[in-house]
């Protein structure tokens, strides 16, 4: 196998490494040979230059004498003192100075020599420049610089200032040519020098590796949590065992399993088994057996094995996992998995499964019943009691519906304060309903809790399989569907399913999906209905209404989108887009200067989840610029009487404090008390239009107008009849002392575009009042 090191040397010309890290590594590595190579150098030219300053004697006498011998002094200087300096060197570059110091003063020195033209002297023109290419350790650079130019400064200290030999032409080529030669043996010896220390680098790598990997491999081997064992394949003979082995297949004591086979630890019949599987595939994953421990204790493992060649023979390499806890933890993890913890009911999962199987055990002519169970009022027995209550009444429950059903039938709880009984014992829809029926009347009955009495009272819807649906999944959405119907129905009763609830629902996914687009695109407008000083007949405030602009429909009132409305979220989204659209008109009709007494928005009681609902009201007039006595919000009943009836009312006190008035809308349909009257922040009561539209007949409705006109005197509010559309109406409602009036005998809702007009109108009262002008008022447009 190649080693990569080698091969991803990358060369320079000159013989180094292209990579400066990898150079340098190079250089460091070898920078104590370098050292040793620089003070041999500097020694051996030091006292061979002593020796040729004696033999320079002989010049004495003779002007070649007081040229030579300062030079070779120079020489023997500069040698010693290189020699002082490369002791101190810490690293290539500093070693490479001295020398550089070294070869420029003998080259300077020898220059001056050779200008004896001496015997030796032509000698010595070819021989220093060898010796800075072959014995300098320097660059291939420096090393080609200084070869060069000690070579042309011999040339000129031989040649001096003339006269020129003839073999002088031949002299410079020769040089030419000695430093090509020697330059490019510089490069074939840096190169040979860099790829013999890479392969020699790479061999100690990969010893160190090899050393490095067995001794890890052997720590890991012994170190591994699990027990591994090295067995022979022929007779099952331990042949190395890890620590965890020993303590797991060793007698208390044992230091070691020499002598044990497989056959003591392992079931006959699972080792015949693994054996066989071993043999034709040479592994085995995850093979199930039971072993006996060192103990003696029979446990359960999972055994995962490989064969694989050891000297002559094959062996067999294997890791036990005991997995005796595990698969008690995995059976008691499946039924946490598949019961409620609270309850010890089967959940939705187990629940899922039942009905599946059910369904398809089920033959023909069988019916399987789904009994969807809510409680009641469960949310308000946490609230007022506490949880470890509510927890107490869904024990209650489950117990109660386990007992009413017996041991044929399966009673799972599927979340929160729903339950399910899934049937196969009814025969039918009659059987069924007799069932839902008793299993209702088992819950009604209260039971006592911390001193205190605790109401189960619950709504069930059901279903038939194959009545209704076939499939599980419908079925719990028929069950579902019906459920929900009782509980619109007033709670506390069982509704089977039927046909006509699915196409309800199908109605409302439609028609929410339709509005969400429709807000989307900004096709949900605010339209406005003005309120009537029924003495005056000037416009005192408007109610936004809704409006969709159908693009085929034309203008749709909420009354033909009523389904979208009961949507939570659906419901939001209008209102969010009402909201932003009339504070806008709002802020549009005070810039142009006309003057709004104030606009009422319907506030649905899911609004008031939002506990920063004033905050942000009011933030929202204060950006757009709106004083708060321009703006009011009606509610309905419905508002007082939910479980956020104390949220409701701390929203409407802060709002009423900072001077957005309050309007109770519908008053009289609902079942509020006149306790709410004094207990909620109401500025104003709106006369329902259901009983305004019969009073001129003055029956039952007029009694009721003119009592709630009374109480609104009595109370100090003002009152604001809804829907009035005929001269009777109107007479009844002056003659009574209501204050103000809405409906389309003033005018119909409008756009956005028309309330300047109508505010600037002195009256909105019909100019003809013998006449009905109910349906063809002036602003019927």
């Amino acid at each position: 196998m190649s080693d990569p090191g080698l091969h991803g040397a990358s060369l320079r010309f000159g013989g180094e490494f292209r990579d400066a890290a990898q150079e340098a590594a190079f250089q460091a590595g070898r920078l104590p040979e370098t050292l040793r190579q620089c003070r041999l150098i500097f020694l051996l030219s030091a006292v061979l230059n002593t020796l040729f300053l004696v033999s320079d004697w002989r010049f004495h006498g003779t002007p070649q004498f007081f040229i030579a011998v300062p030079a070779r002094l120079a020489v023997i200087a500069a040698s010693l003192v290189c020699v002082g300096l490369i002791r101190k060197v810490a690293g290539f570059r500093q070693a490479e100075m001295v020398t550089i110091l070294w070869e420029v003063s003998c080259a300077l020195a020898v220059a001056l020599i050779v200008s004896s033209r001496s015997e030796l002297a032509l000698f010595v023109v070819l021989l220093l420049p060898s010796i800075f290419y072959l014995v300098a350790p320097t660059s291939f650079r420096t090393t080609f610089v200084l070869g060069v130019g000690c070579s042309i400064l011999m040339l000129l200290g031989y040649l001096g200032p003339g006269p020129y030999p003839a073999t002088t032409l031949g002299l410079v080529l020769l040089l030419v040519m000695l430093n090509f030669a020697l330059g490019l043996v510089v490069v074939h010896a840096n190169r040979l020098r860099r790829l013999e220390w890479t392969a020699t680098q790479s061999e100690r790598a990969a010893k160190e590796a090899l050393g490095e990997s067995r001794a890890l491999v052997e720590r890991m081997f012994m170190a591994v949590p699990i027990p591994l064992v090295v067995a022979s394949l022929g007779d099952g003979r331990f042949l190395r065992t890890n620590d965890a082995a020993l303590r797991y297949l060793g007698e208390p004591g044992a230091t070691d399993l020499a002598g044990r086979t497989m056959a003591e630890y392992v079931d006959r019949d699972d080792r015949r088994v693994f054996m066989s599987e071993l043999e034709h595939e040479d592994r085995v994953n995850a093979f199930d057996a039971t072993i006996r421990d060192g103990r003696g204790a029979i446990r359960d493992a999972v055994i995962t094995a490989a064969s694989l060649p050891m000297g002559q023979n094959r062996a067999v390499v294997a890791g036990i996992v005991d997995i005796t806890e595990r698969k008690a933890a995995e059976a008691r993890a499946r039924w946490q998995a598949t019961h409620d913890a609270l309850t010890g009911l089967p959940n939705r999962l187990l629940f899922q499964e039942r009905l599946q199987q059910a369904l398809a055990r089920r033959s023909e002519g069988e019916t399987v019943s789904l009994l969807l169970v809510d409680l009641d009022d469960f949310k308000s027995v946490n609230d007022t009691l506490g949880h470890d209550a509510g927890d107490a009444l869904l024990v209650e429950a489950a117990r109660r519906l386990v007992r009413e059903v017996g041991h044929a039938d399966l009673v799972a709880r599927l979340g929160g304060d729903e339950f399910v009984v899934l049937s196969g014992s009814l025969p039918g829809p009659a059987a069924a309903q007799i069932r839902a029926d008793g299993l209702l009347d088992a819950l009604r009955a209260p039971f006592v809790h911390g001193g205190q009495m605790v109401s189960t009272r619950a709504s069930l819807g059901f279903a038939l399989a194959p009545l209704h649906h076939a499939d599980g999944g419908e079925l719990l959405k028929d069950a579902d569907l019906a459920l929900y119907r009782a509980k619109a129905l007033g709670r506390n009763m069982a509704v089977i399913y039927d046909a006509s609830m699915r196409e309800a629902m199908n109605a409302r996914v439609a028609i929410c999906a339709e509005l969400t687009e429709a807000v989307s695109q900004g096709r949900i407008l605010p339209f406005y209905q003005p309120q009537v000083d029924l003495v005056t007949g000037v416009v005192e405030g408007f109610e936004v209404l809704a409006r969709w602009k159908h693009p085929a429909r034309g203008i749709v009132p909420a009354s033909a989108f009523r389904l979208g409305l009961d949507d939570p979220e659906t419901s939001k989204l209008i209102g969010e887009a009402i909201l932003n659209a009339a504070i806008s008109d709002l802020r549009g009709w005070l810039e142009q200067g006309v003057v709004v007494p104030r606009i009422w928005i319907n506030l649905a009681p899911s609004a008031f989840h939002d506990p920063q609902l004033p905050a942000n009201l009011l933030a929202r007039l204060a950006r757009a610029g709106i004083a708060p006595e321009h703006f009011g919000v009606e509610v309905t009943e419905t508002v007082l009487l939910t479980r956020n009836g104390d949220e409701a009312e701390r929203a409407l006190r802060s709002l009423r404090a900072n001077g957005v008035r309050v309007a109770l809308d519908d008053f009289g349909t609902g079942y509020a008390s006149l306790t709410h009257l004094k207990r909620f922040p109401v500025d104003v009561i709106k006369i329902d239009r259901s009983f305004v539209r019969h009073v001129g007949e003055e029956g039952e409705d007029a009694a009721i107008v003119r009592a709630v006109l009374g109480l609104a005197a009595d109370l100090g509010l003002a009152v604001i009849a809804e829907g009035v559309e005929a001269v009777p109406q109107e007479a009844f409602l002056q003659r009574h002392g209501c204050g103000f009036v809405q409906g389309y005998r003033y005018s119909k809702p409008v756009a956005a575009s028309r309330v300047p007009w109508l505010v600037n109108r002195p009256s909105l009262m019909p100019a003809n009042p013998s006449t009905d002008a109910g349906r063809g008022s002036v602003v019927a447009a």
